[in-house]
């Protein structure tokens, strides 16, 4: 985190940008914390990270839509988890493109998977819209308001540097068991 404030305060809204376009939380979180130290600006930081945000699942929906053929070997291993983020979409219509912006392990898929099927573009383009936006905003001013629980939080991290592959080791252990289970034989049938 700490070289992700460095690099963000020197190259800024260039690598903010291009973070975002495949979700990039640690991105914003950390352009709202140096848009409190007064490093960039809270609204840009906004508005940037809203339109990359929106460009890159616009541009996963599209190769999910036109280019199944091409990018399917790519995802020959997540065919069952694309399969889990088309039953997502089905049981949860639109609400799964916002709540997926928060959980990483979907970020990526939802868009594609939803892009496999006859949904709407334009539909998708309009809560893909608002969604990033809402996503943009509640990062940002969250992470603008908490800036100093999170500068104390990586103050103490950096004296316990053995801590951080720990916290890492679990968030990734949690996403992997929910894919297990929610993949599992028998409960969710492929349809790509």
């Amino acid at each position: 985190m700490e070289d992700m404030l460095t690099y963000l305060s020197t190259y800024g809204y260039i690598i903010l940008f291009a973070y975002t376009l495949g979700g990039g939380m640690v991105a914003i979180i950390a352009a709202g914390v140096l848009s409190y130290a007064g490093k960039m600006d809270l609204t840009l930081i906004i508005i940037v990270a809203s339109i990359s945000n929106f460009l890159g699942d616009t541009l996963l929906f599209y190769l999910g839509r036109y280019n199944k053929q091409a990018i399917m070997p790519y995802f020959k291993k997540q065919t069952r988890n694309l399969a889990l983020a088309q039953i997502l979409f089905k049981k949860h219509g639109g609400k799964i493109i916002f709540f997926k912006k928060y959980i990483y392990g979907l970020k990526t898929l939802v868009p594609i998977a939803i892009g496999l099927t006859k949904y709407s573009f334009g539909k998708f383009s309009i809560i893909n819209l608002i969604s990033s936006i809402i996503w943009a905003i509640s990062l940002g001013f969250l992470s603008y308001y908490m800036a100093d629980l999170l500068i104390d939080f990586f103050k103490f991290m950096e004296k316990k540097p053995w801590i951080t592959p720990l916290i890492l080791l679990f968030i990734l252990g949690v996403i992997v068991f929910y894919f297990k289970k929610a993949t599992k034989k028998g409960k969710v049938v492929s349809k790509i």
